[in-house]
């Protein structure tokens, strides 16, 4: 979907498809039919918006073929679909039964991470809608907090000098620009807005920048208007956002049980007391865990903010809660103003299927209906901020 900022801007809102397996070219199709196309229609909507995930061996196939990069292409636009962000985060087997740790590796001290990202960035430059202004790429905050040294520091500083000097040449040949965007996460060598802006500052901004996810935001209780400031300030361009909500327990201790339900095996779910907020480390081990079993056996002081990314608009169950009020603090922060802060939004709920058995869809049409609904959930909240929906004009059909 795209919508207009009284500013003038188009600001694109799409879903992450992340949140599907597929992991070859046969099954990023068939997801389109699957999901893509039904959450469309769902939404009476002639054109949505995708934060295509490629798995790296999927992304090399298609960075070495233009054939195939086409083909791709032409799938997209004969469904009404469109895409002008990659998540980069995930390397591979995002879906596995067992991720946790693994979702950071490779990091940004390898090489493997930057021929991934480039890659990405060169078949996104061909899969850019003609009229798109820019392409963006979201990806890992350099690495995992543990080890890092001035070794690897080095290391990760060098990588993204290529990665910048990379991108130059994808749109010195295509034409196009794509920007990448380091998303702080909890427990990663960048998990807050202070973080990123003394371990990001120096970079090339014209080419890299942040990804700012809402539900990562919360769980580092960070305010919202502060901490798009302290980029500001830093320098450091917001090139994406991820639309998204967190598990929040106000009182841990009463609810204990209901968080239980919410323990699973696939995810790390971070979880943050509020003691961490304004901490140079959120990751403080007197108030952080890194994962929701680990914070609920320590008994970790509350109130807690659990890396758990819950439906937009089905916020978990009594007494528990979801970090609604901070995703509309950031929206007004970043569009209630002359300019838009973000022209690329994506709603990124990748856990429906590891929600607790009575709220997990139990079929592909009730994935992609939930799916529609958080898409009207965000579409809505931007409306009510004043964003209008923009007719576009796409293989010669007004939408």
């Amino acid at each position: 979907m795209r919508l207009r900022h009284a500013g003038g801007e188009t600001v694109h809102l799409g879903y992450c498809t992340n949140v599907h397996p597929a992991e070859d070219l046969a099954g990023i199709l068939g997801q389109l039919d699957t999901y893509a196309v039904p959450v469309r229609e769902a939404l009476g909507s002639d054109l949505l918006g995708l934060g295509l995930w490629l798995a790296a061996p999927v992304a090399a196939e298609l960075a070495a073929d233009p054939t195939l990069r086409r083909r791709l292409r032409t799938e997209l636009d004969a469904r009404g679909l469109e895409v002008v962000t990659l998540n980069g985060f995930p390397y591979a087997a995002f879906q596995a039964p067992v991720v946790k740790q693994d979702v950071y590796h490779p990091d940004w001290t390898t090489e493997q991470r930057l021929t991934y990202t480039v890659n990405l960035a060169r078949v996104l430059a061909d899969l850019l809608p003609d009229d798109a202004a820019r392409g963006s790429i979201s990806t890992l905050p350099l690495a995992w907090r543990q080890p890092w040294d001035t070794g690897r520091a080095d290391a990760a500083r060098g990588r993204l000098d290529q990665l910048a000097a990379g991108l130059a040449d994808v749109q010195r040949d295509t034409g196009r620009e794509v920007r990448v965007a380091f998303e702080p996460e909890p427990g990663c060598v960048v998990e807050s807005t202070g973080q990123a802006a003394a371990l990001l500052s120096g970079m090339d901004t014209d080419r890299l920048g942040v990804c700012v996810d809402l539900a990562h935001l919360a769980c580092a209780w960070e305010e919202p208007a502060e901490a798009l400031e302290r980029l500001r300030a830093a320098g450091l361009p917001v090139v994406k956002v991820q639309v998204s909500a967190a598990v929040e327990a106000a009182d841990p201790e009463g609810g204990a049980e209901a968080l239980r339900r919410w323990v699973e095996p696939r995810f790390l779910h971070q979880t943050r007391g509020a003691g961490c907020a304004g901490l140079a480390d959120p990751a403080d081990p007197r108030y952080a865990a890194d994962d929701l079993d680990e914070a609920l056996d320590r008994a970790l002081p509350g109130p807690w903010r659990v890396h758990y990314h819950v439906p937009l608009h089905a916020p978990p169950e009594e007494p528990l809660g979801s970090t609604l009020p901070v995703l509309r603090a950031a929206l007004r922060a970043l569009f209630d103003g002359p300019t838009a802060g973000c022209d690329h939004l994506d709603v990124e709920t990748y856990t429906w299927g590891v929600l607790p058995a009575a709220r997990r869809p139990g079929t592909d049409a009730e994935l992609a209906a939930g799916i529609a609904a958080e898409l009207a959930f965000a579409r809505d909240e931007l409306v009510g901020l004043g964003l209008t929906a923009e007719r576009t004009v796409s293989m010669g059909v007004t939408r």
